[in-house]
């Protein structure tokens, strides 16, 4: 059953993950994700920057993101293998681009990528914006040098608005361009996302998707 403006989604179950809201328990296991993928990450994610960090740190950021999610003011998703003994990535939908609208992010571990699990992290919270949170528009931000992340809206039916020139600072004096992809209410249920198989649950744990 769908229930339309039923509050975010704390955990959602796809085919092959599960994406929920942090946990400070989760801590440990982000911490060893991110530090086995900082390589991978600095090209795209300025947070990588400051791997290794100490334990205390991922505790109290994953408290914020907590204290954001219960507060409906952001909604940051750890990215877990079905047993949720590793963190597989992390991903967000993101209340910084207007009213209604929800900007998504993502990253994937490096020893799992090109599995399509990032298309598939994407089309859940595609199902989830429109169908739960009430969504009137939903995007996604990239490098356009980062080709695989610019497949991911490719492949869902997003359209890219445009590339803005050096909109994304990476350093102090260097920024990067920025591609914009949207995907509009309107044009979801003709989209890959609509056909993704999702159970969802609210914070009680009660499915609502």
């Amino acid at each position: 059953m769908t229930i339309t403006n039923a509050g975010p989604a704390y955990r959602i179950v796809t085919p092959r993950l599960i994406i929920r809201c942090w946990n400070p328990t989760d801590a440990p296991l982000l911490k060893k994700a991110t530090e086995a993928n900082v390589d991978h990450l600095l090209p795209w994610l300025p947070f990588a920057r400051n791997e290794p960090e100490d334990l205390q740190i991922k505790i109290e950021r994953i408290r914020l993101w907590r204290a954001k999610f219960d507060r409906d003011e952001d909604y940051v998703f750890g990215v877990f293998d079905p047993q949720e003994i590793r963190v597989i990535g992390g991903t967000g939908l993101h209340k910084r681009v207007g009213g209604r609208a929800f900007e998504i992010g993502y990253w994937v571990d490096r020893e799992m990528i090109n599995k399509g699990l990032a298309t598939e992290i994407s089309a859940a919270l595609v199902k989830v914006a429109f169908e739960m949170l009430d969504a009137r528009r939903v995007e996604i931000h990239c490098d356009p040098l980062n080709q695989r992340s610019a497949a991911v809206p490719r492949k869902l039916g997003f359209t890219h608005e445009a590339t803005l020139r050096e909109r994304h600072p990476d350093d102090d004096d260097v920024w990067s361009d920025l591609m914009i992809w949207s995907i509009f209410r309107s044009e979801y249920p003709a989209s890959p996302c609509k056909e993704i198989e999702i159970q969802a649950f609210d914070s009680a744990e009660r499915r609502i998707i």
